[in-house]
């Protein structure tokens, strides 16, 4: 008769409380309860709160989503320079004369390049009024070299970009209002370009001309 040795007889023993642990294991996946899981650290896991168009006892109205106070303005929403965000003068409302964005190289620049891609399309690389989709049957927008336009003020120019004009539509949402005011600067440039006088040059450059 074979006899087993005692590390077998361990071994045996090892192995059968193994297969005890994973069968009790196993069998501890509880039972549905309808009571909260245990929060060793809750903190605010389960804070009162109203849920999205729920109901209220404590507001009169019964509505828990609340308007907000009168007055309240969102961050970076304060608009204080009229001037400047909304191109009128804050007393009286009228539009103002000249950009409140002083003209430089590099912000022509800047509207040069925004003005190509907003404005050339209907309006020309000139401001002629013959943009490309005219060859396609739009309505032929009115050149920026006729006397009316070139006497509008600075603030109306930038007002009709803001909210747009008959066919043209708003670009408020597209061109920010700084991008803006460098597209009215460009679009001067663009006038003085066609419409220039020679007193309108520099001393030195006249002088060679003439």
């Amino acid at each position: 008769m074979n006899r087993i040795s005692t590390s077998s007889k361990t071994h045996v023993i090892l192995l059968g409380l193994l297969a005890i642990m994973v069968l009790l294991l196993a069998g501890c996946q509880g039972q549905p309860s309808e009571k909260p899981p245990i929060h060793v650290n809750p903190n605010m896991d389960s804070q009162p709160k109203y849920r999205a168009q729920s109901s209220s006892e404590f507001f009169s109205d019964g509505a828990s989503m609340r308007l907000p106070v009168e007055g309240t303005v969102a961050r970076g929403e304060l608009h204080e320079d009229t001037e400047f965000w909304e191109g009128k003068y804050s007393q009286s409302g009228a539009f103002i004369i000249d950009s409140p964005l002083v003209p430089t190289m590099d912000n022509l620049e800047r509207g040069r390049e925004r003005f190509n891609i907003y404005c050339a399309v209907c309006h020309g690389q000139v401001g002629d009024g013959t943009g490309i989709i005219i060859k396609r049957g739009f309505i032929l927008p009115p050149s920026f070299h006729t006397d009316q336009i070139r006497e509008y003020p600075d603030g109306k120019i930038f007002d009709i970009i803001t909210h747009g004009i008959r066919n043209m539509p708003k670009y408020a949402d597209q061109i920010p209002v700084e991008d803006r005011w460098m597209i009215v600067n460009y679009l001067r440039a663009l006038q003085l370009s066609q419409n220039a006088r020679l007193t309108d040059l520099p001393d030195e450059v006249r002088e060679k001309i003439e």
